[in-house]
Parts: C-alpha cells; sequence; structure tokens
C-alpha cells in the first residue's frame, strides 16, 4: 500500500498538467478563505470537495495545486486497497483478492484519475470503503452507519456516484432493521448537501444539473463536433476506455464465468456502467464508479474457477494497454508540476516589481494563481468550462451566480490583474479563449507585463 501510494505520487507529480484542475484548485482555494460554493462562487459539481480539500489548501499555501494531486494519489492508493479488502471479504483467495486490486491499478481509467487535481480520486476511494464494508456483510449499527456516511460522501463529492449510491439504496429498501442506520449514516452528507441548496438554490441547480447537462453537448456543437455525440461513438469510446487496461478482462471474467444469480455487485456494475454513458459525451473517468465493484467481483468468480492461460496472457496484454497513456505522457526533462510553480513564482516577481502584486485576479487558470501568491476572482473559479459556453444564463443570471461567459466578458468589470496563457494546447485547453480574456484587457488600457522564462503573461490596470 505505501509503495503504492509512493508510485501514485510520482505519477501525479510527472503527469502533464491539465485545465481540468482549475475549478477544483480554484474551489478549494477560495473555500479555505471563507467564501461557499454556489453562494460566493460557482462550483460545476456536486459540493463535498472543496469543503474537505480547503485544509489542504490552506494548510500548503502557495503549494496548493501539488498538495492536492498528491492527495488525490494518496486516494486512489487507498482506493486499491479497499478493492483488495473487498475481494477478499467477498470470498476471493489472497492471492486472487491481490491480482484484483493490482490489475484495478494498472487501468488507465483510474491511473489518469488519480494524477490531476480533479475530483475523482476522493469519491472513488469513499465508495471503494463503502464496498469493503457492504461485502463484509456485518449488521452491526456501526458498520451501517459508516457505508451510509461514505456512500453518499461519494455522491456528494462526484454526482456520477448517485446512481451507484440510489441502486444500493433500492436493494437495501426490503431490509426494514438495516436502513434506518444507513440513513442514519448519510444524514450529515444530506444535511451539508441540503444546507447548499438552501444557501444559494439557483447555483446549486445550475451546477450540479443544467450545465452538466447542457454544456457539453453545445460546446462539441460549438466546435464543429455533433458526431461526437453520437451513440456510435459514445460506445466506441466506452470500449476504448475499458479496453485501456484489465478492465475488459473482468468484464470476460464474469461472461465466461456466467453466475447463476445475479448479486448486489452486479447491480452495483450495471449502474456504474450506465452512470458513465448518460451524459454525452462519455470520458475515461465516467467509468470509474464502475470498475470497483467489478473487480471484486471478478476476483469473487476467480476463486470458483481460475482464469485460463489465455485470459492470463489477454491480462498481460491489457495491463500493458492500461499503462502505456500514463507512460507516454511522462516526459523527460523537468516536473509539469513543478514547471507550473516555476512559472507561477515568476508571475509573483513580475507583478511584484510593478507594485501590483496583490488582490483578485481575471483569469481562466485558477489553478497556477496559488503559486504566485494571488487569489482567483470568484466570478472566474470555473476556468474555462463556463466561460465558453454560450447563452446557457442571460447576462444578469451570470451575474447573480457569479459567472462570467466569453459573451460578458467585454462589458464585465474585470480586477486590477489579469492573468493569461494558462489555457492553451499545453494544458489541453483552447488558446482561443485567453485571447479573449487578453483583447478584454487590451480595450480597456490595462497593460502588459513582462514575465520572464513562463507561458503566463499578465495584464495590470493602470
Amino acid at each position: 500500500m505505501a509503495v503504492l501510494a509512493i508510485i501514485f505520487a510520482a505519477l501525479s507529480l510527472l503527469r502533464p498538467l491539465d485545465h481540468d484542475e482549475s475549478q477544483y484548485v480554484a474551489a478549494a482555494v477560495l473555500t479555505a478563505r471563507g467564501l461557499l460554493p454556489y453562494r460566493d462562487y460557482a462550483y460545476l459539481q456536486t459540493p463535498l470537495q472543496p469543503f474537505l480539500f480547503a485544509p489542504v489548501a490552506l494548510l500548503s499555501g502557495e503549494w496548493t495545486w501539488p498538495a492536492l494531486r498528491l492527495v488525490n494519489a494518496l486516494m486512489g492508493a487507498v482506493a486499491v486497497g479497499c478493492v483488495g479488502g473487498a475481494a477478499r471479504a467477498a470470498g476471493a483467495s489472497p492471492r486472487h483478492a491481490m491480482m484484483a486490486a493490482g490489475l484495478f491499478a494498472a487501468c488507465d481509467v483510474l491511473l489518469f484519475s488519480i494524477g490531476t487535481a480533479r475530483n475523482d480520486a476522493l469519491p472513488c476511494a469513499l465508495y471503494a470503503a463503502a464496498l469493503w464494508l457492504m461485502v463484509r456483510g456485518r449488521t452491526h449499527p456501526v458498520d451501517l452507519a459508516a457505508i451510509g456516511l461514505l456512500l453518499t460522501a461519494a455522491a456528494a463529492a462526484k454526482i456520477s456516484y448517485a446512481l451507484p449510491v440510489a441502486t444500493y439504496g433500492a436493494l437495501m429498501l426490503g431490509r426494514a432493521r438495516r436502513l434506518p442506520w444507513l440513513i442514519a449514516g448519510a444524514l450529515p452528507v444530506v444535511m451539508l448537501v441540503a444546507w447548499t441548496l438552501w444557501l444559494a438554490p439557483a447555483g446549486f441547480l445550475f451546477g450540479t444539473l443544467r450545465f452538466p447537462s447542457e454544456a457539453p453537448s453545445q460546446y462539441y456543437l460549438a466546435i464543429g463536433r455533433p458526431w461526437k455525440l453520437t451513440m456510435l461513438v459514445k460506445a466506441l469510446d466506452t470500449l476504448k476506455f475499458v479496453a485501456l487496461g484489465p478492465a475488459l478482462l473482468a468484464l470476460a471474467a464474469i461472461v465466461i464465468r456466467r453466475p447463476a444469480r445475479p448479486t448486489a455487485l452486479d447491480a452495483l456494475i450495471l449502474a456504474g456502467l450506465l452512470s458513465a454513458l448518460l451524459p454525452s459525451p462519455t470520458w475515461r473517468q465516467y467509468l470509474l464508479p464502475m470498475l470497483p465493484p467489478l473487480f471484486v467481483r471478478a476476483a469473487q468468480l476467480w476463486r470458483r474457477r481460475p482464469p485460463m492461460r489465455l485470459e492470463r496472457i489477454v491480462g498481460v496484454v491489457l495491463v500493458c494497454a492500461g499503462l502505456a497513456p500514463s507512460a507516454a505522457a511522462i516526459t523527460g526533462g523537468e516536473s509539469p508540476i513543478a514547471g507550473a510553480m516555476r512559472q507561477s513564482r515568476a508571475v509573483a516577481a513580475a507583478l511584484a516589481r510593478t507594485g501590483a502584486g496583490h488582490g483578485e485576479v481575471a483569469t481562466l487558470s485558477p489553478q497556477f494563481l496559488p503559486g504566485a501568491g494571488l487569489v482567483p476572482d470568484p466570478r472566474f473559479a470555473a476556468g474555462p468550462f463556463f466561460f465558453r459556453s454560450s447563452g446557457l444564463l442571460s447576462p444578469r443570471a451570470e451575474e447573480s451566480l457569479h459567472l462570467v461567459s466569453r459573451a460578458r466578458i467585454a462589458a464585465a468589470p474585470l480586477p486590477a490583474i489579469v492573468l493569461v496563457g494558462g489555457e492553451g494546447r499545453w494544458t489541453s485547453g483552447d488558446g482561443q479563449l485567453d485571447a479573449v480574456m487578453e483583447q478584454a484587457a487590451r480595450t480597456r488600457g490595462y497593460r502588459p507585463v513582462a514575465v520572464a522564462d513562463s507561458r503566463l503573461r499578465a495584464w495590470v490596470r493602470p
């Protein structure tokens, strides 16, 4: 477990930068400063992670971004350990339980998800821990309350887990003695989510439901890639993501062995798959809720009928396929996150020379700000994702929900500092969006500040 945590931590420090990290770093920083999601800044996910990770931002200061990556790496190691423990509790032999955990760790879906400062690793670890308690089958109130707490926490950290959690809840409806304790455990998280909804109902509903359901399809239509939303491409993408790692082997193990009667694990596997298929398009991280019960179930079936020689050969190939994207992403030279920290410090030094090194910053790349000792303007906490949308909200609604879109940037007031350059191909982003931000600063008479040895560019109000 410790060795795996070290490997995952190294991977998180070597993985390339990703603009997906922007809103999660910003949310942790802003929550650490006392701001609340939905009420004070827009957050396009369910609300738990900013509250849990705010202490990390508070303690890490300028190292918040790499610290959040390392925390996610640790969560990944916890998830793998819980899958191994759950497989053993489900009746798998020690060898098959360890094999299931190792195969899970070799899936590209997991390796991508735990290598960046996103919101994938935390709910996966919570869900895997709940799964371990589920398959142990103990009915002690403490165990049942812990399952309720962990499951609702997973869904409160990422909405992708809502369907598997609801599936488990439905399975428990007929067990009157267990249900009250499950509900008691879930109640603290439910109350937290309800509180954030009560504080800012419009912001909550937009961030958790409307934006995820409307914005992706709008974006792909706008950039001329409607084919990305078709069912055929969704099916091909799903198959590709499952085949990048031994998840395909685990699915084949279940199909080949054809268990006589379905179990709760089978229901959770199906719920995880449906959860991945509901959004359009389907991305690899959406399949993560399916993997923990999948590998536990496979290990359970391997105990009855061990993998055949052909399965073992295919497994080796799929392990290589799962590791290949991460191996390809790790390049020689400077660690990407170390390079990002260096560039952030260069921004701080450049702004200090102008006397404008403090205050809020308008940027589509707020993940770079902690390293420069700067704070994101709450209206840009969502990174590039709402900014690139069009017509989802009226100008008045944008203002009330603390958001600024590309269409409204020309009329929206800006803080004293605008930072650009972090949204580009080098962070899997779109440089045209930063060009819009830069043009908005230029037309207001902001002056450029030279940042030495950095892709980032700062503009300051005269």
